[in-house]
């Protein structure tokens, strides 16, 4: 279910011209009214449920309804942003409260290398990166025949 944003709680991050959401959402989808100085999402179909812009959102203004199969039905799930972590509280239909607690990525934005433990392969060889270049061939699985 696409997120959407509970306009009691919003404050249009106190007036800025880009809300925090806005920054965070990878689809573009969220804008701020600029009557309202309310955050929306311009195109809920678009929505991934990435859930970035719940976590990032600082007065918790914005929710997305869990599918059956992650949330059960008639409960919730709300993301709390800490310095180091961040905290999901689930709320089950029948009352009961879990909390889940997961470290924040701390690789700075843009410093990410997906190489990095590929270091001196040669990454523009044609073998794949388990196999060596000194003419060792990996064992094929025999067929049946």
């Amino acid at each position: 279910m696409p997120s959407f944003v509970i306009a009691e709680k919003c404050d249009g991050c106190k007036g800025g011209d880009k809300t925090a959401c806005m920054y965070i959402c990878p689809n573009d989808l969220m804008v701020l009214d600029p009557n309202q100085m309310k955050a929306y999402n311009q195109e809920p179909d678009q929505c991934w449920e990435c859930f970035s812009c719940v976590k990032i959102c600082p007065t918790q203004a914005i929710e997305v309804r869990g599918y059956a199969d992650f949330v059960p039905l008639g409960s919730s799930i709300m993301p709390m942003m800490g310095t180091e972590d961040v905290m999901w509280t689930c709320k089950f239909r029948n009352g009961t409260i879990k909390r889940f607690k997961f470290p924040i990525r701390t690789t700075p934005e843009g410093m990410a290398n997906a190489y990095t433990d590929l270091k001196g392969k040669d990454l523009e060889s044609s073998l794949l990166s388990t196999e060596e270049a000194d003419g060792y061939e990996m064992p094929r699985p025999k067929t049946a025949g």
